[in-house]
């Protein structure tokens, strides 16, 4: 499974690619650069006139060791060049000598361009900690799953908005258990460390229920009451993201709700999923066959169920229009009691399940048009079955989608893709 942070721009990949210049052997030499200037300098101003030296250039020599360079290997070459300053100096008549003028501009510039490669490596290495600090994050968060999970086949890209975030309020997960395999992916509205936290509490209470609970309603319902906890929880202790205010006063926890679709696949039925929706974008059924949505009932968000349901203490939802295509035997509706409502979908184990958050949908190009998923995944399958696979799903998905916004993500986004194997091992 992938997990990409494209496009990588601005310090983070100058960060990690300045270590990469000019490797042989995986070893850096980027120590030529300065090097060759150097020795470039010299012979230059060997060869001129007496009228036109160039040699108090070599100031410029620790100035690009300081740019590219450790700070020892700067030290040395700011040496260097005074060594080659004085000598090349000394070697031309009194009268075309540069002086001691050039002697302190080349001596002050080698000083400060070392203490300027200091500044920038305990930078690098700052920022190349706080990048471990949310690698380690994003594993906690979206964890790492085997190629094959609950007798599933499935991939997954996360394509981050934020060049500098490796993780947001995207996300998703697989859990089997003695009920069945559940999957759950969704998108927590907002940005920045609350709503990485929210996902967090979310994914958390899912992997426990997906696994203890029977019935995919009970664990909707966990779900819900999770979401609203969580806010109440980061509103009382009044953390600084909890007080930042939105446009209408209030504080954006206390509005923070997460769009989520949750997935069963029972383990006595191979051609039926459950499905409840916690108003997100339904799903692709994806196969050789062709492109249809997934029906998954019209839910309220998570955190948002007490519209409809006020002081009940319980997760409520949103009634759905499923009475007519239930009557055509399109698919079944169960209701468990107090709890979320379930639907009952007919599925294929050779049909893929694609998931995908608005980073997708509301992807736009140049004229503003959206990004024609099902359009484009329809065309796709058409010409070629084998593009239904999770994998070539989840690589299709992601190249139309940068090629449609021409890399420019306004949102994070999430492509997953999720079908039965073939004998269904968990």
């Amino acid at each position: 499974m992938e997990r990409d942070t494209r496009p990588a721009r601005a310090r983070r990949r100058d960060v990690l690619q300045r270590h990469r210049l000019l490797q042989v052997r995986g070893r850096s030499v980027t120590w030529l650069v300065p090097l060759v200037v150097l020795v470039a300098i010299s012979f230059a101003d060997y060869h001129s006139t007496g009228e036109f030296r160039i040699v108090s250039w070599c100031v410029f020599v620790s100035a690009i060791a300081a740019a590219l360079c450790g700070v020892w290997t700067t030290a040395l070459f700011a040496v260097l060049s005074l060594v080659v300053y004085v000598t090349s100096d000394a070697a031309w008549p009194v009268e075309y000598r540069e002086g001691p003028a050039d002697f302190v501009l080349v001596l002050v510039g080698g000083v400060l361009s070392v203490l300027a490669a200091s500044v920038r490596v305990r930078a690098e290495r700052r920022m190349l900690h706080m990048m471990d600090i949310a690698e380690t994050t994003r594993r906690t968060v979206l964890r790492p799953l085997p190629p094959v999970f609950g007798g599933l086949d499935h991939a997954a890209v996360y394509l981050a908005a934020d060049a500098d975030a490796r993780v947001g309020g995207d996300f998703y997960d697989i859990q089997p258990g003695p009920h069945g395999t559940r999957v759950l992916l969704g998108d927590v509205q907002g940005k920045g460390l609350g709503a990485v936290e929210a996902a967090a509490a979310l994914l958390g209470t899912f992997r426990e229920a997906a696994y203890h609970e029977p019935d995919l309603s009970v664990v909707a319902a966990r779900l819900e009451t999770r979401m609203r906890r969580h806010r109440l929880h980061t509103m009382a202790l009044g953390l600084p993201h909890s007080r930042l205010r939105s446009s209408g006063g209030t504080p954006i926890d206390g509005d923070r709700f997460a769009t989520a679709v949750l997935i069963g696949f029972p383990a006595t039925e191979r051609d039926v999923v459950e499905v409840v929706g916690f108003g997100h974008e339904p799903p692709l059924v994806v196969s050789a066959a062709g492109v249809r949505p997934l029906p998954c009932g019209e839910g309220l968000p998570l955190g948002l169920g007490d519209l409809t349901a006020p002081g009940t203490g319980l997760p409520g939802l949103a009634d759905f229009a499923a009475a007519g295509a239930a009557a055509l035997g399109l698919w079944d509706v169960a209701v468990a009691g107090a709890g979320s409502p379930v639907l009952r979908v007919p599925v294929a184990a050779e049909e893929t399940l694609l998931l995908v958050t608005d980073g997708v949908t509301e992807a736009r190009d140049a004229a503003g048009e959206f990004y024609p998923l099902t359009e484009e995944v329809s065309g796709a399958v058409l010409r070629d079955p084998r593009t239904a696979r999770p994998e070539r799903l989840v690589t299709f998905v992601r190249a139309g989608t940068l090629r449609h916004c021409r890399g420019r993500l306004a949102d994070d986004t999430t492509i997953f893709a999720v079908r039965r194997t073939a004998d269904d091992t968990r």
